[in-house]
């Protein structure tokens, strides 16, 4: 009865009118049926930022091997390898800022940076022309393309609860597929000149730069993505979520009469995430899975 109580009590206080997160959870109350655009988009901004990541693997050696950098052809792994990593290094470095931009100014301007990063850089890793410049563009690609953890939450927040579970099995199916698909392309479309001398000639921007087609290819498909995710809405609620939850709280605690309903919020709050164990040992998990992951496929 209380909590039938408090649910109607806060019903009128629960969604402000000029924030986009009330809007998006007004939409998930009224909408009845499966949310096909939803898990669309989130698929393909998922896809857009997968397949960068292995497209350039079948042809890097011969990058490297062109960049006249290694001095034996032994050389050339260990520069193959400096290439490859750049990526996740900046990504590593600027992942934590992303979620903060994303938590203080909203899923969608982390989104839409993410995508267009991959247009632009990714674009310029393909018309690299020496090693440092290949080197830079992949560290600005990855460091730019922090989406990965803005689109869970934004995932988790634009599905109703029944659907959650779906969104992020989404996240990780198109994350897969990104895997396979980009070597994929990285293999039929690098050096198209010699490839298909039919359809390009050596003296075209392909003949010129051999690994353009593919980063071209992929960086059109980023465009478009970009493109549709102008229109998706904003998540992140814009007003004081703190007073609303110290608002619920209060009414809860009038109406049980616990006095000791904060204390279990406030030890939390006080908390560094540092020393939650179960957050810790989860990402220790995630590294070494990725450690695996991306040794793997870079050999």
């Amino acid at each position: 009865m209380a909590e039938e109580y408090t649910e109607c009590l806060l019903e009128n206080n629960k969604y402000h009118e000029h924030c986009p997160g009330c809007k998006v959870d007004q939409m998930k109350k009224s909408r009845r049926g499966f949310p096909f655009s939803e898990l669309l988009s989130v698929w393909i901004i998922v896809l857009c930022t997968a397949l960068p990541i292995s497209s350039l693997f079948p042809f890097l050696y011969f990058m490297i091997s062109d960049f006249d950098i290694a001095k034996k052809e032994e050389d050339i792994g260990f520069y193959a390898g400096f290439v490859g990593c750049s990526f996740m290094l900046g990504r590593t470095l600027t992942s934590v800022i992303w979620g903060i931009i994303a938590d203080r100014y909203g899923r969608k301007p982390a989104i839409l940076i993410g995508t267009a990063s991959v247009v632009i850089f990714n674009t310029l890793f393909g018309l690299s022309v020496n090693f440092w410049m290949a080197i830079i563009t992949r560290f600005c690609l990855g460091s730019f393309n922090g989406l990965l953890g803005p689109i869970k939450a934004y995932a988790i927040e634009i599905f109703r609860d029944e659907y959650q579970g779906l969104a992020l099995s989404a996240v990780s199916t198109a994350w897969g597929i990104g895997l396979i698909i980009g070597p994929a392309m990285g293999g039929f479309l690098a050096q198209p000149a010699k490839q298909y001398p039919s359809l390009f000639s050596e003296e075209s921007v392909f003949g010129k730069f051999p690994y353009f087609l593919p980063c071209l290819v992929i960086s059109c498909f980023a465009l478009l993505v970009t493109i549709v995710s102008l229109r998706i809405p904003e998540t992140l609620h814009n007003h004081k979520i703190a007073d609303d939850a110290s608002s619920h709280d209060e009414s809860i605690k009038f109406l049980s009469h616990d006095p000791e309903s904060h204390k279990v919020t406030e030890r939390n709050e006080k908390n560094s995430l540092l020393k939650n164990w179960p957050l810790i040992s989860s990402i220790i998990v995630y590294c070494i899975l990725s450690l695996h992951d991306m040794a793997y496929t870079e050999v």
